[in-house]
Parts: C-alpha cells; sequence; structure tokens
C-alpha cells in the first residue's frame, strides 16, 4: 500500500475570478497569478500555487490535489486503486501542465468527491510574498493545510482513505453544528505529522466541501485576518475558538466557492507511526459558534 503525503494542493471553481482574486489576494493574504484556460493561481508558499481557481458556471468546490513521493508509489496507489474497484480517470498533457506535475490521474470517491492523485512536483519554486504583509503559511511537508469533504456513503468512503490509501484515523467525532442540526458522524485523518490532511463529515455540502483550513505562525496573523474578513464584509461562518482534537485556534470564512476557509495557528502535530486515535466529546475547548454560518 502506497501512502499520500500530503494534501497539494484544492482546485475551486468560480463564476468570478475577479473575486477569488481580491479574496486571496486582500482577505487571506496570498499571492496571485494567472493561470491555464483563464484560470487563476493563489500562492501560500515557495510552490507556484496552492489554490487552483478555474472558471465554470457554478461557485463551488472541484477537486483535492493529493500527492505520492515518487513514481513507484504513484504505480502502487494506482494498482491499489484498480483492486479496490475504484475508476480511473487518465489526465491530459494540459491538465498535467495545468497542475505542475509529472503524473496525476483523477477517481471519485463512494460520496462522489473527486480527488486527483500526483507525483513529481514541476512547477518552478520561488519566494512567496504576500501583497498585504502575510510572512508565510505552514505548508512544507505537513502540505497545504487540510479540506473537510461531505461523505454521505461515509463507511465506503473512509475505508477508501485508510485501507487502500493508507490514511491514519486521528479523533472520530460525533458533531452538532447547531441545536436544531442533526448529529452527525466526524472523522480526522493523518497522512503525515499534521493532525489531519482530510476529514470526512457525514452530511451533504451543495459547493462539495465543508471547509478548507490553512494555517499561520502566530496568533497574530489569525487576528488581522479576522480584521480583513470583517473590513471586506466576508460572511464569518464559525467565530473564533480553540479545536479540541487538533488544538487549533482558528476562525472560519466564507469562500467565493462557497465553503468555509478555516483561518487557524497551532495546529497539532502528530507522529504518524504511534499516533492512537482519539474520541472527541466536543468540538472546541472554547468559542466556535457554527451557529453564525446558519444565519
Amino acid at each position: 500500500m502506497a501512502q499520500i503525503q500530503r494534501l497539494a494542493y484544492v482546485v475551486a471553481q468560480t463564476t468570478d475570478i475577479e473575486k477569488w482574486r481580491h479574496y486571496g489576494e486582500q482577505v487571506v493574504g496570498m499571492s496571485s497569478a494567472a493561470a491555464p484556460g483563464d484560470g487563476l493561481y493563489l500562492k501560500m508558499d515557495e510552490r507556484p500555487f496552492r489554490f487552483s481557481i478555474v472558471p465554470g458556471d457554478e461557485d463551488r468546490y472541484f477537486a483535492s490535489g493529493w500527492e505520492v513521493a515518487d513514481k513507484a508509489a504513484y504505480d502502487q496507489a494506482l494498482d491499489d486503486l484498480k483492486a479496490a474497484g475504484v475508476e480511473l480517470e487518465p489526465s491530459s498533457e494540459e491538465l498535467r501542465a495545468a497542475r505542475q506535475t509529472s503524473g496525476l490521474v483523477s477517481f471519485t470517491d463512494p460520496s462522489g468527491n473527486r480527488h486527483e492523485l500526483t507525483w513529481g512536483h514541476t512547477g518552478k519554486a520561488s519566494p512567496f510574498k504576500s501583497p498585504i504583509g502575510v510572512p508565510g503559511f505552514k505548508t512544507g511537508e505537513y502540505g497545504l493545510g487540510h479540506t473537510v469533504l461531505p461523505a454521505l456513503e461515509f463507511d465506503a468512503t473512509e475505508k477508501l482513505f485508510v485501507d487502500v490509501l493508507g490514511f491514519g484515523l486521528s479523533d472520530e467525532f460525533k458533531f452538532q453544528p447547531a441545536p436544531e442540526a442533526p448529529v452527525m458522524r466526524m472523522h480526522f485523518m493523518h497522512c503525515n505529522g499534521r493532525h489531519h490532511s482530510l476529514a470526512l463529515g457525514e452530511m451533504p455540502h451543495p459547493a462539495g466541501c465543508i471547509h478548507v483550513m490553512v494555517e499561520v505562525e502566530s496568533m497574530t496573523e489569525v487576528g488581522k485576518a479576522h480584521d480583513r474578513m470583517e473590513a471586506n464584509d466576508v460572511k464569518l461562518m464559525a467565530t473564533l475558538g480553540e479545536h479540541e482534537n487538533d488544538h487549533m485556534t482558528s476562525f472560519y470564512m466564507n469562500t467565493p466557492s462557497n465553503f468555509a476557509l478555516e483561518f487557524g495557528w497551532n495546529g497539532k502535530i502528530v507522529d504518524p507511526e504511534t499516533y492512537e486515535t482519539t474520541h472527541g466529546e466536543k468540538v472546541s475547548t472554547w468559542g466556535h459558534d457554527f451557529s453564525v454560518g446558519f444565519q
């Protein structure tokens, strides 16, 4: 079994590229560049992009980009996916060029989420410089951050990522986002030292993603981002708080593609070889009122 190393990038679809450019630069603090097909790259570190924004007729999440170590790990992952009965979609040369990777195959998990499995990053490294002075984001060996995806076919989707693609189960939790909302399972999974790079929520979501998390190196940067959210009239999706399972202090805001962005600091680092699954009892030790996102 070839284990995925990290969440390399995410792809979001939008009806308004300029709205995403403003949001990415002036609210989140990423830098931007033109991408193939009238798209947009948003840069967080030395890589040319971590968010790929593509034009479309809906504002929604499009795909999660997962990276393995090398060609051998990639080939092993393809064999494992095929053996598990997963249908693989080969990539075009144009798509590989756009994602700046040597190899790429797409697949859909049992809950209908689209994923891109990649190896061999081909993009040219360059220093990150935020247009608004954000010093940097926590990426590197830990990848972009994490993504939380809707999974109504919960057990089959979790089985794919744990048993076939090598994720470890970090935390099991039953989540109720608001008093009137149903209780649902949320499971958090790691593929490197980050407490979770993927989580599955037993709920539907019209935008195809519950949230994506980006992490900065200080609480001061979280506070500044919160101010920018308010100054730019971006909708708050959950108040500032500290999570119980990964210790992340963060807030949540909407994106132009209608999934939430968690902007946080101080996420827990684990040893993937020895970490034992926890069973969370509450979302957060303080704060994180998710009901504001329903208002």
